[in-house]
């Protein structure tokens, strides 16, 4: 451990050889927190206030180093593109350190934030443990288990470096042509809600915790409205969905849209949240003036700081606030404005500063803005206890994947496993059965653990450390046979086992219409095909980020299970799949009869889905 000592600019206390200097007061960790935030605030030209406002990359600050001290950076932030070389809990610490070291050369020695997407799990370092993503994570109904999960993941993420986490997703998700389906709890706001011990998980119970080593600060995302825009909205890229524009009455978006953050700011006290990339049009006033989010004083200042009451800090989304009109300078100026603190502004960090800078002296952005938005950074600084420790406290690093977190992550698998159909109770399969497994998605780890994993969009293939469902297949049972496509003799066999799905995405990259479909691949129906036209007893594991069109295809199988995006530990799967766990998972969101049917969503009219929200059977333990 490492702490920091009184700065040059204390210089002017009595220099009495009999009397001991006074204590700088940001510097006295008995202050209030308030009182140390004062004080420090009252040391501060203002670019050094502007440089808090400021978070870089990993990859700006490796290219200029003293960018760090020049600008005086608040933070900077892995993407997960954006990975130490070799990618293990020493490098990352290391990394992390390396870059606090140079932090602590400024003039006030104010420490760095590290941010990193850890969405599901510390998901950026190989090696760690991946749960389920957020949707599988809804239909396990478990709000405790979400608890015990996200401390895992603050654990293992604190111990490694950064202290401050790009999670959680609390959108609630209305159309699953929506490429960041997954990454939602579901399209209920009071699941989601119920699921937001979360929060606590990451940042304990109230901000006495945060300087623990096994808290980081958490991220609420993305306010607001971003699982709720409409198909076709979109003006980013190919995008459909994402970024797009929710258009909506206000009573609909405070009932919806605008209620996880309640409760994430009154009940739970989250550091920071990221306003969306997406944009917000009243229908009260006539469809057609649509507003940034960046730029939306009303929601950003008026709401959610004031009315809610939030005290942390606003952090925009990568590049968000490039997507405002106007030139950069106009950009900046509406962000701050509105009431973002903290500008993830990547490769263009000195560029922000500048501008902002201009801005305040021409008189563009008040003073007392920026005050406000660097008293919110340096609240959560002091909470996080980076004045006294800066430096990683490494003394869990080697929980970083351990046999007890992944436990914990197989038995999330099992609880998520929503049973969909079960004919002639031919779930749970027993041990002494020969079993024929057919499909990509049963043997590759990059499909079941899905976009943000190790990569932002994911990667088919071994690209983590983990157990695939074949495996924890062939843990129950001695006597199996894999066929990806299908082509081995099926003869001789009692069950077939067909796992389709989807292979990995991210964000609007992955919205149907941009290259994306709920329906089965060609692929998948073919082994449905063969398998369940050959063998007696039939069983279909959809391992994927939302649910696929399988009208056609569910008469063909005896059972049916939604398996969602299971992680590292894929043996969760065979685990209900045998009866070691019984399924208990219900649907987080509504299973369409057809991709046409979307959105459609509990409570519309004339709902008739192929499966309704909360469906799901049940089954004993063997």
């Amino acid at each position: 451990m490492v702490a920091l000592v009184a700065p040059a600019v204390a210089a002017g206390c009595s220099n009495s050889k009999d009397k001991a200097p006074a204590p700088i007061p940001y510097l006295d960790p008995a202050l209030p927190v308030d009182q140390r935030v004062s004080d420090l605030l009252g040391r501060m030209t203002l670019a050094e206030k502007v440089g808090q406002m400021t978070q870089a990359d990993r990859a700006a600050v490796t290219r200029d180093p003293s960018m760090i001290a020049s600008v005086g950076l608040g933070a900077v932030l892995s993407t997960p593109a954006l990975v130490p070389t070799d990618d293990t809990p020493a490098d990352w610490a290391n990394l992390v350190d390396g870059l606090q070291s140079r932090a602590l050369t400024t003039r006030l020695r104010i420490p760095l934030l590290y941010g990193t997407d850890s969405v599901h799990g510390d998901n950026n370092l190989i090696g760690a443990t991946v749960f389920p993503h957020n949707i599988a994570m809804g239909a396990t109904r478990d709000p405790e288990l979400v608890r015990e999960a996200a401390r895992v993941t603050a654990t293992e993420t604190r111990a490694t470096g950064p202290q401050w986490v790009f999670a959680p997703c609390l959108c609630v998700s209305r159309d699953l042509r929506w490429g960041r389906t997954y990454e939602s709890f579901g399209e209920d706001p009071k699941l989601v809600i119920q699921m937001e011990t979360i929060l606590e998980g990451l940042q304990g119970d109230g901000a006495e915790d945060l300087a623990d080593p096994t808290r980081v600060l958490a991220t609420a995302k993305h306010f607001a409205g971003d699982g709720d825009t409409t198909h076709g909205t979109s003006t980013t890229l190919a995008y459909k969905v994402d970024q797009g524009v929710t258009v909506t009455d206000r009573a609909h978006f405070d009932q919806v849209d605008l209620a996880p953050y309640v409760t994430a700011v009154g009940k739970y006290h989250v550091g920071s949240i990221m306003p969306s990339y997406s944009s917000v049009d009243w229908t009260e006033d006539g469809v057609g003036n649509p507003v940034r989010m960046s730029a939306n004083k009303e929601l950003l200042t008026d709401i959610l700081k004031k009315k809610l009451g939030f005290d942390g800090f606003l952090i925009s989304d990568l590049m968000a606030i490039q997507q405002l009109p106007g030139d950069y300078a106009a950009q900046v100026r509406a962000s701050v404005n509105a009431g973002i603190d903290m500008f993830m502004e990547p490769g263009n960090a000195p560029r922000f500063a500048r501008t902002l800078l201009d801005e305040v002296r021409a008189g563009r952005v008040p003073v007392a803005r920026v005050d406000d938005a660097v008293s919110r950074i340096l609240k959560a600084k002091f909470e996080l206890g980076l004045f006294e420790h800066p430096f990683t406290n490494r003394g869990n690093i080697g929980t970083v994947g351990s046999p007890e977190h992944r436990a914990l992550a197989r038995r999330a698998v099992a609880e998520s496993q929503v049973l969909l159909k079960n004919d002639g109770a031919t779930l749970p399969l027993r041990s002494s059965q020969r079993l024929y497994v057919a499909g990509v998605n049963a043997n590759d780890l990059g499909n079941q653990a899905g976009g943000w994993t190790a990569t932002w969009q994911g990667t088919t293939g071994d690209t983590i450390p983990g157990t695939t469902i074949l495996r924890g297949i062939q843990q129950h049972a001695a006597n199996v046979t894999y066929s990806a496509d299908a082509s081995a003799p099926t003869g001789g066999h009692d069950v077939g086992v067909v796992v389709i799905g989807e292979t990995p995405y991210a964000e609007g990259l992955g919205d149907v219409g941009n290259g994306h479909t709920l329906n089965l691949s060609d692929a998948d129906r073919a082994n449905i095909d063969t398998v369940c036209g050959a063998i007696s007893i039939c069983v279909v594991l959809d391992v994927a980020g939302r649910p696929q069109i399988v009208t056609d295809e569910l008469a063909k199988t005896d059972a049916f299970v939604m398996s969602w995006l299971p992680g590292s530990e894929g043996a969760g799967v065979a685990d209900t799949l045998f009866g070691d766990r019984p399924y208990t998972g219900r649907l987080p969101v509504t299973w369409p009869r057809a991709e046409s049917q979307e959105p459609i969503n509990i409570g519309d009219r004339n709902y008739d889905p192929l499966f309704p929200y909360d469906y799901g059977l049940t089954t004993a333990r063997r």
